[in-house]
C-alpha cells in the first residue's frame, strides 16, 4: 500500500515542501529507512539522520529545510506519527464467524460480525458487540457485556456481570473482575468478605497483558474513558479512575481510591486505599502514596512528597557522607580544645 506524500498531509493537515507527487510506501526509523519510504524528525539530531537517510520524505515539526528530501510539516511530529502509522500498518482483521470449539450459551447474544476464536467460552447472557474479536482462550463468565470493537487478545478473562465499552482493547493474559482483596478478622481467623460488585470499563481504554482488576465489593470498579494502564498493573476493590489517566507497569492501587481525570502515576508506584488523586496530578516512579494528592499536583518519593520537597531531600541525602565526615572531624577538634584549655591534671 502506498500514498502520495500529498495524500500524507492532507490527512495530517499539513503542508508540503517539495514534490507532493512523491509514491510513499512505508514508515520506519531514519537508520532503518528504505528509498521510497516516509520518516519522521521531531527535533535537531533526528532531522540530522533523517537527511542523511534514505528515505523519500521526512515528516517534520519546526522551521527545517531540506534540499533533497521532501518534507511534510505539522504542529506535532510525533502525534503526526501516530496518526499515520494505522495507514501503513493497518490493524490485523479478524473474520466474523464463531470457530468450532468454542462453548457459547444458549442465551448468550453474539452480533453477527463479530470473531470468536477457538476454545472460547462464552456463559449466560454474555453479550457481544460489532466487530469486536475474542482470540483465543478467552472465558467471559455470566452477564458480561461488550461494546463495538472490542478486542481481547489470547487468555483474557472476565469474570460475571464485567461491561466493557465500544473500543477497549485488553491484552493477553490479564484478568477483569477478580475478587477484591477483602477479609475481616473474625475470632483469630481470616473471615472472607464476599465480593459481589462487578467491573465497567468504559470506552477507548487499552489495558496491559497481565494486568488485574477486581471487582468492587458491592459497587463497582470503574476505569474512566480513554485511560492506557499499562504490563502488570493491580487495581483493588471500588477503585474508580477518571477519564484520559495514564497507568505505568508495576503500579499498584489500594481498595476505594479514586483518580480524577488526566492523572499520570509512573513505574512501580504503590496508592494506598481511601485516596483521592485530583486531576491533572502526578506521581514519579518508585513512589508510595500515602495521602491525598490535589488537582495538579506532582509528588515523588517514599513516602511520596512534593516533587520539589523530595528532590531537595535526594540532594541532601547524597550529601550526608560528606557532612558525617564533616562532623567527625570537627568532634576531634573539640575534644583536642577541650583537652588543651582543661591544662595537665592536678597532682
Amino acid at each position: 500500500m502506498s500514498f502520495t506524500a500529498a495524500q500524507i498531509a492532507e490527512r495530517l493537515q499539513g503542508e508540503i515542501t517539495g514534490d507532493g507527487s512523491v509514491q510513499l510506501t512505508g514508515l520506519a526509523p531514519a537508520e532503518h529507512a528504505r528509498a521510497g519510504e516516509l520518516t519522521f524528525a521531531e527535533n535537531a539530531s533526528y532531522f540530522a539522520a533523517a537527511e542523511q537517510s534514505q528515505a523519500a520524505a521526512i515528516l517534520v515539526a519546526g522551521p527545517f529545510v531540506s534540499s533533497s528530501k521532501v518534507l511534510i510539516r505539522v504542529a506535532n511530529a510525533r502525534v503526526a506519527l501516530a496518526r499515520v502509522l494505522p495507514l501503513f500498518f493497518p490493524p490485523e482483521e479478524h473474520p466474523c464467524g464463531i470457530h468450532p470449539s468454542a462453548v457459547i450459551a444458549s442465551s448468550a447474544r453474539i452480533d453477527p460480525t463479530a470473531h470468536i476464536g477457538p476454545n472460547c467460552v462464552l456463559g449466560a447472557r454474555v453479550q457481544i458487540g460489532a466487530r469486536s474479536a475474542l482470540m483465543g482462550g478467552n472465558h467471559l463468565r455470566a452477564d458480561c457485556q461488550l461494546g463495538d470493537d472490542v478486542c481481547l487478545f489470547p487468555n483474557v478473562v472476565l469474570y460475571r456481570q464485567t461491561q466493557l465499552g465500544h473500543r477497549v482493547t485488553i491484552h493477553a493474559g490479564t484478568i477483569i473482575g477478580s475478587d477484591g482483596f477483602g477479609y475481616v478478622l473474625d475470632e483469630g481467623r481470616h473471615q472472607k468478605v464476599l465480593q459481589l460488585g462487578n467491573v465497567i470499563i468504559h470506552d477507548d481504554v487499552e489495558i496491559g497483558a497481565n494486568a488485574a482488576i477486581d471487582r468492587g465489593t458491592l459497587g463497582s470498579t470503574v476505569i474512566g474513558a480513554g485511560t492506557k494502564i499499562d504490563n502488570l498493573v493491580h487495581v483493588a476493590h471500588n477503585v474508580v479512575m477518571g477519564r484520559h489517566c495514564i497507568v505505568m507497569g508495576q503500579v499498584g492501587f489500594g481498595g476505594s481510591t479514586h483518580l480524577g481525570d488526566y492523572v499520570v502515576v509512573a513505574s512501580q508506584s504503590g496508592i494506598a486505599d481511601h485516596l483521592k488523586v485530583g486531576n491533572q496530578a502526578m506521581v514519579g516512579a518508585k513512589s508510595g502514596v500515602m495521602r491525598d494528592i490535589p488537582d495538579g499536583g506532582r509528588v515523588l518519593g517514599l513516602p511520596a512528597a512534593p516533587d520539589k520537597q523530595a528532590k531537595r531531600q535526594m540532594i541532601a541525602m547524597q550529601h550526608l557522607p560528606d557532612l558525617l565526615h564533616r562532623m567527625r572531624e570537627l568532634e576531634q577538634r573539640v575534644q583536642e580544645l577541650t583537652a588543651k584549655c582543661a591544662g595537665p591534671a592536678a597532682p
